[in-house]
């Protein structure tokens, strides 16, 4: 009789965790439907619908706050999607989108701004609130990350309860980090005529390599490669002022990356060296003139690649 009780006492605790669970994942979240992460559901929706050899540009911010992708798809006819993603997550988790719907012929473009990662995700919440109960957009958590996650979920739970209760969250805010910001291919699309008074430029350095973060893209490599597809390596907008360091040490970096990483780098970083005019309001966010200018880079390193390869 006493075993009978516990394990009914037992089952009830399990119905009720179960309960709570899905009055959070179904109900409670997600509070976050509008705000600038959303963006990568639109972006996993278009990577996953498109058949045949595309375009994916892998990276932080300085993607869809600098590349015209309209100009890449008219220059070179392929599709792309740009999969730039806030880099607050990380570089781990944003090069997740690197292994979805990997064709043959596709071209796979990594432009990260930092390469000293530890391969972890950066900031756990912040990647909560980019899944939230989005399942397709699971697949950006590794096995590896869900010690950090589950850390983090309370925090990020606690902040959906408070949007929840006061009926504010899922709402479109005035500004240039929302999801309607963003076009059919991820590119943000704010109109940025010229910089913005607080733009500075403090945290422009020469990038250093972590073997973390080497050993994980030459395992993405392995993995793309075997799909019969093309990871490639390209510069990101380098902001060059009087006080910048000097071309040759982007040159000295980009030498040790290459000797480094399986796949290939494209670019030159010495040519993504740009005047500080062409920023927006961050050293990684580019005016208009500056992603017309830096798209026309890029399309010259694809097509130099493509017929080297040919």
């Amino acid at each position: 009789m006493k075993y009978k009780k516990e394990l009914l006492f037992f089952m009830k605790c399990i119905i009720l965790i179960v309960l709570l669970f899905l009055l959070c994942f179904v109900i409670i979240m997600p509070q976050y439907l509008q705000n600038n992460q959303a963006s990568l559901i639109d972006k996993v929706h278009r990577l996953e619908s498109l058949e045949g050899p595309k375009i994916v540009l892998v990276g932080n911010s300085n993607l869809p706050f600098g590349i015209v992708s309209g100009n890449i798809e008219e220059a070179l006819q392929m599709p792309v999607v740009n999969m730039g993603l806030h880099g607050g997550v990380g570089n781990a988790f944003n090069e997740q989108a690197a292994r979805i719907n990997v064709q043959e012929g596709d071209i796979i473009i990594l432009s990260p701004s930092s390469f000293d990662d530890d391969d972890k995700i950066k900031n756990p919440e912040l990647a909560w609130i980019t899944i939230e109960n989005h399942l397709e957009l699971y697949r950006f958590i590794r096995w590896k990350d869900i010690p950090d996650m589950v850390k983090a979920y309370p925090s990020y739970l606690k902040k959906c309860i408070e949007l929840w209760t006061n009926s504010i969250g899922n709402f479109t805010e005035d500004s240039i980090y929302t999801r309607n910001m963003y076009n059919e291919y991820g590119d943000n699309i704010s109109d940025r005529p010229e910089s913005l008074p607080e733009l500075e430029f403090s945290e422009v350095q020469v990038p250093k390599i972590s073997q973390e973060y080497v050993e994980r893209v030459n395992g993405l490599n392995e993995y793309v490669t075997r799909k019969g597809a093309a990871l490639v390596i390209a510069a990101y907008p380098i902001a060059y002022y009087e006080n910048a360091p000097a071309k040759e040490e982007y040159a000295a970096f980009e030498q040790e990356l290459r000797s480094k990483v399986d796949c290939p780098v494209i670019s030159d970083y010495t040519e993504y060296c740009m005047s500080p005019d062409l920023f927006y309001n961050t050293y990684l966010h580019l005016t208009n003139e500056g992603a017309t200018i830096r798209t026309e880079l890029l399309i010259k390193d694809i097509q130099n690649y493509l017929d080297k390869r040919e």
